[in-house]
């Protein structure tokens, strides 16, 4: 039964070795036979994950080391399309550069095994194995221009700060152990309930935890990394740290925080508010300042973050969890559609670079409407989901996260809610200036981006889906509910 439990984990390890192994054998230069081997790999893992979704329970397996709910199959399903995605949009980019090789696609795998290790993680340790997993196969894909200045500076500041934020992360996770005497996420929950506890160690071990969980999401002021990483890493790897992994932050932010320490809530409730409002601000005024198209998102990111974590602040209200259920699903429900909106906006910036040209400044996009007006058209879908702007599937999440919010019905939250509002009002300046380049500025250069046909209808489909999800968003908020709910009831 342990097995079953772990069998597509165990199967995408068993791909990505598959993977490896074959590449050795493949001639073709554009490595057809490696790519489609590692889609197919990463689409059966998703349909088993999707399938098991269905069955709607919850089991402990190797020794309760792992969990497989909802919560975990749900986000599993979505990392394993959204790391597909990624490899469709980045195989006409990394051609010319130098990258389409085996190691780009068994490294994107194991990344992907990482993301599913933390998501269905029930212990401290399978925590910590999944987020090494993930992260060195990252460090190892931004380096992998090894000529190039800007993404080996990229490599070593992404390596350095992220080796300091998991020994915050483990330094946090050490103390758990220590006050609660237990590795398992549930025991630590029932440890704390029970009072079995020094809560003075036990605080002091969530500061630690909420700043290791802040690095890899990106808050403020643990965002060094972000701009430097996603202007210096090559675009096709800037979109697989800024995708699949949210989603396994995300992942290990409710495993940690709320079903293991909900007790707690009161003290990294606070933290979360500080964290939250610091992004936004930064984020947000700092992104008006950039002319590189990547940092700009970059700081978008942060800002985008930190709306999410405003609906992780709302859970526990005077003591009371009736609103955990809302408020966590809203905050998953935004990370979701953040990562589809980022995978459409970094799929058009690969799709309009070509040999010797990136088109990571702003500027590059200058007259876009007049030279490929169905891309400018899908661009300006995805920078008004991110901006907020109705009926995209942006506006929905933000909504739902300021719902959350104002249902506490306590002063504090109600002005945090319409912070977020105005500091969003500031983010969709630089949005909407995107928007204004490609249909209003002169075009800087004549020729049209060409793509292939495949990545076209791709981009299509992810614009389509901004807008269908922006005007139905009933289902996937009712998933994203049922996973927060299943888990919190484990």
């Amino acid at each position: 039964m342990s097995w079953l439990i772990v069998l597509p984990e165990a199967l995408l390890l068993v791909a990505a070795c598959a993977v490896a192994l074959v590449d050795l054998f493949v001639t073709d230069p554009k490595r057809r036979p490696t790519f489609w081997l590692a889609q197919i790999s990463i689409g059966i893992v998703g349909l088993m994950h999707l399938a098991l979704y269905d069955g709607g329970g919850t089991a402990y397996g190797m020794n309760r080391l792992v969990v497989a709910d909802p919560l975990s199959h749900s986000l599993a399903f979505f990392a394993c399309v959204a790391v597909m995605v990624s490899l469709a949009y980045a195989q006409s980019y990394i051609a010319p550069r130098d990258m389409l090789k085996g190691e780009f696609f068994t490294l994107s795998m194991f990344a992907l095994l990482g993301i599913a290790v933390m998501v269905s993680a029930n212990n401290f340790l399978v925590v910590y194995m999944g987020l090494e997993l993930m992260s060195l196969s990252l460090y190892a894909l931004v380096a992998m221009r090894r000529d190039h200045g800007l993404s080996t500076e990229a490599a070593m500041k992404y390596f350095v700060l992220g080796a300091l934020a998991s020994g915050f992360l483990l330094y946090g996770l050490s103390m758990m152990y220590g006050a609660t005497r237990s590795l398992e996420i549930n025991e630590v929950f029932n440890a704390i309930g029970a009072g079995r506890i020094n809560r003075s160690v036990l605080t002091f071990g969530v500061v630690f935890i909420v700043a290791g969980l802040a690095f890899k999401l990106g808050a403020v002021p643990f965002h060094m990394w972000v701009p430097d990483v996603y202007h210096g890493a090559p675009t096709a790897v800037t979109l697989l740290i800024g995708g699949a992994p949210k989603l396994a932050a995300f992942a290990i932010t409710i495993r940690l925080l709320v079903e293991g320490m909900l007790g707690l809530a009161l003290d990294w409730q606070q933290m979360l508010m500080v964290l939250a409002l610091a992004s936004l601000v930064i984020g947000n005024l700092a992104a008006i300042a950039q002319t590189n198209f990547k940092r700009m998102l970059a700081y978008s990111t942060i800002a985008q973050m930190g709306f999410m974590l405003l609906g992780m602040t709302a859970g526990v209200v005077s003591g009371n969890t009736l609103s955990a259920g809302n408020a966590y699903s809203s905050s998953m429900f935004y990370v979701l559609t953040y990562v589809l909106t980022t995978l459409g906006t970094f799929g058009v910036v690969m799709f309009m670079a070509r040999e010797g040209f990136e088109s990571e400044e702003i500027a590059d996009l200058a007259g876009l409407s007049q030279r490929a007006p169905w891309l400018a058209g899908i661009m300006t879908l995805f920078m008004f989901s991110l901006a907020g702007v109705p009926p995209m599937v942006g506006f929905y999440a933000k909504l739902a996260i300021l719902q959350a919010l104002i249902t506490t019905n306590l002063t504090g939250y109600i002005v945090l809610a319409v912070v977020a509002v105005l500091l969003s009002l500031v983010g969709a300046y630089y949005y909407l200036r995107v928007v204004k380049v490609m249909y209003f500025d002169p075009p800087t250069q004549a020729s049209r981006p060409v793509g292939s046909h495949g990545v076209s209808a791709l981009l299509a489909v992810n614009g389509l889906a901004v807008i269908g999800f922006g005007l139905l968003p009933g289902g996937l908020m009712a998933m994203c509910r049922d996973a927060i709910l299943k888990a919190l009831a484990t």
